[in-house]
């Protein structure tokens, strides 16, 4: 049961019609080389808390948000980590304010995780429901370190193989985020 809820919660995370995480992910990753990899962990750290503890609140229904609202609020956190990369400066700043809000962005996608978690759990297993919560979301942090991988190789390769600048490359990759969020929330309405 273990493996079946890390499965769901990995494809979940990369799933083309779950793009929205995929597009947060990106987002925040996109500023930074491997060599930054450690502020990049603790970024990514932040975001996982958020999101955990959500995730856990909502599944064992301590806590409930209407779904319409979750689903709008995602790709606003997105469209403003996007739109923040593209008015700072190229260099990753201090942190303090994106930790703050990658903790904050991941308590709302914590809720978005909870609704498809909810979705599939097997009722009668309610005992299991920790483990399956545990596996889910481990399955959502493989597939995020997944995708920061993913980004850092490419960035690698368009920064230092392709030589592209790095500021147009942040502003390339964010505006085509900005754009796709843009396109999710008028779907929304």
């Amino acid at each position: 049961m273990f493996d079946l809820y890390l499965k769901l919660g990995f494809e979940h995370l990369l799933d083309l019609a779950a793009y929205d995480h995929l597009l947060f992910v990106i987002a925040l990753t996109v500023v930074y080389q491997l060599t930054e990899w450690k502020k990049l962990l603790v970024l990514i750290t932040a975001f996982t808390i958020g999101h955990s503890i959500t995730l856990a609140l909502a599944v064992l229904d301590i806590i409930q948000f209407p779904k319409d609202i979750i689903e709008w609020l995602i790709p606003v956190t997105i469209l403003l980590t996007a739109a923040y990369n593209l008015f700072t400066n190229t260099k990753p700043t201090k942190l303090n304010v994106k930790y703050i809000a990658a903790l904050f962005f991941g308590l709302i996608h914590g809720m978005g995780f909870s609704n498809f978690l909810k979705s599939a759990l097997m009722p009668g297993e309610e005992h299991l429901l920790v483990w399956q919560l545990l596996a889910f979301n481990l399955g959502i942090e493989l597939g995020q370190l997944l995708i920061v991988g993913a980004v850092l190789l490419i960035n690698f390769i368009v920064l230092n193989i392709l030589g592209l600048k790095k500021r147009n490359w942040i502003i390339f990759v964010n505006t085509v985020v900005m754009i796709l969020c843009i396109w999710i929330v008028s779907r929304l309405s």
